[in-house]
């Protein structure tokens, strides 16, 4: 399948507004967009699209909001943050998105780093924390909110609805219909349109500064690779101030005119994606690791006729992947995986897609086997996105695919096994990092991006691998070389762990901190009767430990010994972006890791069979809990 013929040239239609003019003028009557909300799926056609964008940029015009301004944007994914976001463009301002769930300091850091004149706010939750950092913000003059309940109770000056934001913008298009399309014509696609965070793996993020024309020509390559058509439905659930939602749900779209479907709240995503029946999704590792592991748990729950036949399944697909042939099992397909990829709503899947974080072989193999087109993305926020992605006919679990046609991929300083740093170039480059000269200079070289990133090109089939950070690639004392991560994803193939963080280098031995899947963990301690109140007194049973030292000597049993798991202990909570642990990608923070819990991985590394914990944990909600409990250290060499 190629690249569809009636794609529009970007070198003419540069910017985001200009495509949705284009997209309106003809194809007025298209779905574009479809949200969830009370049960009912309401859609906005591509003239209702461009007339929304319209009067948002009219309004936010009439407010003083213009060239090179910065809009922030924060709230779950919902039509009216990509009507904020093109009506910015169409002012020739930057966005820059806000991650919902990100605590005040985070939002005070983005606001100011971005020097934010105005923010959209979803609801009052986001509003709350806008108006709670506003002595430290001082340069917002504007808040604008989309969703009204609860807000009677405010009456700050700077406050308005979104709904009286296009009633202003209404007012100026009568008197100045013209004025719109004016604004739009003089928008280039030289203009910086998005201000996009990195991961903040290492520090606080950055904001890449991503241009409107580099990024849509990107994308056109993309499509290349991986076309969409204007009948393909998308569910877009993964946050869109990450980079690859907003290639999905706003660039792409544009582009190819796939209907976007925003669900109703993330925890109904499942049931629907099941109503929609994608012909495309794009899910981050942790959510098909978290659909795996949900798969596995409900067939805990099923008959044991259901059991039997998912084991007989099972056996047959991993007989055939053994055998090259994949999902090419047709028993094992009919059998079990057809009715499994209905009940997930993956049916009339054409093309699925993971990335932000490596995807472990384990759990590719089980998509695979169940007949998804899941295929393997690789890139940064730096080069707008992805890269490199497996051709449908080509697909390596232990790779990322090969380039797209725009994209210059190299490694430098290869070691004998040409493993070395991964160095690319595409032509969606991002010009720098906003107000970050130094930083911009330290990751480009001659136009080449340094991402950091260990790997090399295999030689059967010239399919680049991605190994780790270079930064996280570790040493024992006794000289063996490992991949935390490598490692870690082996072990959340398992449905019981939810995150594992592996340690080992300088030490004699591997060792590994596991946070249980606390839902799956649950139910099955409740199927055996076992008692408990809360997710520290679970992890710390005996049976817990039992049930998840079983575990580690599965993914043991496929390493070599140098790589084993000597030993492991159960975190008395789970890793959080709110404590820092984890990025808002989800991403470990190895350093914060290391530095936080010093004290428990040097007593894993002594004598000790215990790590005595005595902390106070925050809540969401601001409340505080004291923990006093004991740690195990699982020590997997005494025990066998």
């Amino acid at each position: 399948m190629t690249a569809n013929a009636d794609y529009p040239d970007v070198r003419v239609h540069d910017t985001f507004p200009k495509l949705l003019a284009y997209n309106a003028a003809n194809w007025p009557g298209q779905i574009a967009l479809r949200e969830k909300e009370f049960g009912i799926w309401n859609a906005f056609t591509w003239e209702d699209y461009n007339r929304s964008v319209k009067l948002f940029a009219l309004g936010m015009h009439s407010l003083g909001i213009g060239y090179e301004d910065s809009v922030g944007i924060i709230g779950d994914n919902r039509p009216e943050w990509v009507f904020g976001e093109v009506a910015a463009h169409a002012l020739r301002a930057m966005i820059f998105g806000i991650y919902q769930d990100s605590l005040n300091e985070e939002v005070a850091y983005l606001i100011n780093y971005a020097g934010a004149k105005i923010i959209i706010a979803e609801d009052e939750e986001q509003v709350d924390k806008v108006l709670e950092i506003t002595e430290e913000c001082p340069c917002v003059e504007h808040i604008i909110y989309c969703d009204p309940r609860g807000m009677r109770k405010y009456d700050d000056p700077r406050l308005m609805s979104h709904t009286d934001l296009m009633a202003k913008g209404d007012a100026l298009d009568k008197e100045q219909p013209d004025l719109y399309r004016q604004l739009i014509d003089a928008g280039n696609g030289d203009d910086v349109a998005i201000l996009c965070p990195t991961s903040g793996t290492t520090s606080n993020p950055k904001l890449a500064m991503l241009q409107a024309g580099p990024m849509l020509e990107h994308c056109i390559a993309y499509l290349e690779a991986d076309p969409k058509f204007p009948s393909d439905n998308y569910v877009s659930v993964l946050p869109l101030p990450w980079i690859m939602e907003q290639v999905y749900a706003v660039a792409q779209a544009l582009i190819s005119r796939i209907v976007v479907n925003f669900v109703e709240e993330p925890e109904t995503m499942m049931s629907d994606l099941r109503e929609i029946g994608p012909t495309f999704v794009l899910l981050a590792p942790r959510v098909w690791e978290s659909i795996a592991a949900e798969v596995k748990a409900k067939m805990m729950d099923a008959t044991r006729f259901k059991q039997a036949m998912y084991n007989f399944g099972m056996k047959l697909a991993e007989k055939a992947a053994a055998q090259g042939l994949g999902h090419q099992s047709k028993l094992a397909y009919w059998l079990l995986f057809r009715p499994l990829k209905d009940r997930l709503g993956f049916t009339y899947l054409r093309s699925a897609a993971t990335g932000g974080a490596a995807l472990g072989p384990d759990t590719f193999k089980f998509f695979l086997a169940m007949g998804v087109p899941l295929r393997q993305l690789y890139g940064q926020t730096e080069m707008a996105g992805a890269y490199t992605i497996h051709e449908a006919h080509d697909v390596d679990f232990d790779s990322v695919g090969i380039p797209f046609r725009n994209a210059d991929v190299r490694i430098d300083n290869p070691d004998h096994n040409g493993v070395g740093e991964v160095v690319a170039k595409t032509t969606g480059m991002f010009l720098g990092y906003f107000k970050n000269r130094a930083a911009t200079d330290e990751a480009l070289e001659d136009g080449w991006m340094h991402t950091g990133d260990a790997g090399y090109f295999k030689k059967e089939n010239n399919h680049l691998v991605v190994i780790d950070r270079i930064s996280d690639l570790s040493e024992t004392s006794t000289g063996d070389k490992f991949s935390p991560q490598f490692i870690e994803n082996k072990l959340k193939f398992s449905p019981f762990i939810a995150e594992a963080v592996i340690h080992g280098d300088g030490r004699p031995y591997l060792s590994a901190i596991i946070c249980i899947r606390y839902e799956i963990v649950a139910k099955w301690a409740e199927q055996r009767g076992l008692a408990f109140t809360n997710y520290i007194n679970l992890s710390a049973q005996p049976e817990i430990y039992q049930l998840i030292q079983q575990e580690v000597e599965t993914v043991n049993a496929t390493l070599p010994d140098a790589q084993q798991i000597k030993k492991f202990l159960l975190l008395y909570k789970q890793l959080d972006a709110d404590d820092g642990e984890l990025t808002r990608t989800r991403k470990v923070r190895r350093g914060v890791i290391k530095e936080k819990y010093a004290e428990i991985i040097d007593t894993v590394y002594s004598d000790l069979e215990f790590v005595h914990i005595d902390t106070v944990i925050t809540f969401q909600d601001g409340n505080k809990s004291r923990v006093k409990t004991d740690l195990r250290v699982v020590d997997l060499v005494s025990n066998n």
